[in-house]
């Protein structure tokens, strides 16, 4: 007998990276003790690492088996025509303790074709940022494909790149085919498309324990770059209180960024979930006769067919994302 659904959490997904560090467990209480965790993985359905429910009456029950059992009262009826069994956002939290590889990923046709998979378009809202830490996004001139094989033989990538010093708040939208990289000390919230394919292209040259260096993907990486994108990345938003401020509005997902204090009424107009990452503060929500807190650095997703619902709190910052 299917359950009534309601607000759903998740176990987080560890992950640790050569570039990981310590700001997952002692900011956000993810259960770790590894120097080494770069990653928290707050709502997957990337195959081998699929997200279970912690709370309520679907307690330990797989996110995969939730949306072929509900359909389109999890994700909503037209996202369940366009996606059907495949969950369209990966969600997480990054801590980058040194800097990530210099990296794109390819389109949903290039990604389909090559990988069975969809294309990754993201976007990043910086957490927390150490003095003078910064992202790579896209380039700093105007490059085309020879150029940009002209550095990259000559080892002088870094040279063309864009670097933005950055601070909490800063936003950045990514589309599949740019070039980009987090910085060492940035702490960060991920939206993406349910992907993991990664080319990278340069990783600064270091060795892993064994000596070894990580892998590079040049070969297919020169056909994923887009060199036409335009210079829009940096996000500009409104920051006013207890309404939803538009961020990022794309094809693969929405963003808008609420600042509460107080009691919010929300209806759900969208035929989608909503996902809520709290980037700060805590907040209640509170859905039928359901009470479920999140505290910054967690994540709650709101099923589609729940249209009223309430959010409660005397101070938080979230994220609120839907397809």
């Amino acid at each position: 007998m299917k359950q009534q659904l309601y607000p759903l959490k998740f176990r987080p997904i560890l992950k640790d990276k050569i570039w990981g560090g310590t700001k997952l467990a002692t900011q956000f209480n993810k259960a770790s003790s590894s120097k080494e965790l770069g990653e928290s993985w707050e709502i997957s359905t990337v195959p081998g690492d699929i997200s279970k429910v912690v709370n309520g009456d679907l307690n330990s029950q797989n996110l995969q088996d939730i949306l072929e059992l509900y359909k389109g009262e999890l994700i909503g009826e037209k996202n369940y025509d366009r996606f059907g069994h495949d969950f369209p956002l990966l969600i997480k939290f990054i801590d980058a303790k040194q800097d990530l590889s210099i990296q794109l990923h390819p389109d949903d046709e290039l990604a389909k074709a090559r990988h069975n998979s969809f294309g990754k378009t993201e976007m990043w809202y910086v957490m927390q940022a150490d003095k003078d830490a910064n992202l790579i996004v896209g380039f700093n001139q105007k490059i085309d494909r020879e150029t940009y094989l002209k550095h990259l033989n000559n080892k002088s990538l870094t040279s063309i790149l864009n670097f933005d010093k950055v601070k909490e708040g800063d936003t950045y939208f990514i589309e599949a085919g740019r070039v980009h990289a987090i910085g060492a000390g940035v702490l960060l919230a991920e939206i993406q498309q349910t992907s993991d394919v990664t080319y990278r292209v340069y990783d600064w040259d270091r060795k892993d324990a064994q000596g070894n260096e990580r892998e590079l993907h040049n070969d297919i990486a020169i056909d994923a770059f887009k060199f036409d994108l335009k210079d829009d990345f940096k996000v500009k938003y409104k920051k006013e209180k207890n309404t939803a401020n538009n961020m990022v509005s794309c094809p693969f997902f929405t963003t808008n960024y609420l600042e509460l204090d107080s009691e919010l009424v929300k209806e759900n107009t969208h035929d989608s979930f909503l996902i809520y990452m709290c980037v700060d503060g805590e907040v209640e929500v509170v859905a039928d006769n359901t009470r479920e807190v999140i505290s910054k650095g967690e994540t709650i997703l709101i099923p589609a067919v729940i249209k009223d619902f309430k959010l409660s709190t005397n101070s938080a910052k979230l994220l609120e994302v839907y397809v």
